[in-house]
């Protein structure tokens, strides 16, 4: 990754993993183990991708904490994490990325999950 991206590249890390702290303790971890191994996936990428790769992520850390003060201010409804993936975005990926997009639904959607993605939340 180009050296001017360095810093926002760790900013960004370390607030995912900060985010990640508000979700169920199974997407927790799974959530965690993705992004490391995407992060660490993409340190020898150009200048390019590197931006591209920092806009997607920025893009799903600010989902994630709006979601996060979502479900904190609706205490009595189910929390929710997520969202729909538009067919024209899937259509952008490359098999290699729905590769990946397969791999990490199977392992979410997994029946002996210990805790549901719309758990209530406890008063």
């Amino acid at each position: 990754m180009p050296e001017g991206h360095v810093s926002r590249v760790r900013a960004l890390y370390r607030r995912i993993l900060l985010l990640h702290r508000a979700l169920p303790p199974d997407l927790k971890a799974l959530g965690d183990q993705y992004v490391k191994d995407e992060f660490r996936r993409h340190k020898t990428v150009g200048s390019d991708d590197a931006q591209r790769f920092l806009q997607e992520w920025e893009v799903y850390a600010a989902v994630l904490w709006q979601q996060t003060n979502e479900n904190r201010q609706n205490s009595t409804e189910k929390v929710c994490f997520g969202a729909a993936l538009p067919e024209e975005k899937l259509n952008d990926f490359r098999d290699e990325q729905i590769g990946q997009l397969q791999e990490l639904m199977q392992e979410a959607t997994k029946p002996n999950r210990q805790f549901s993605m719309t758990e209530s939340r406890k008063p």
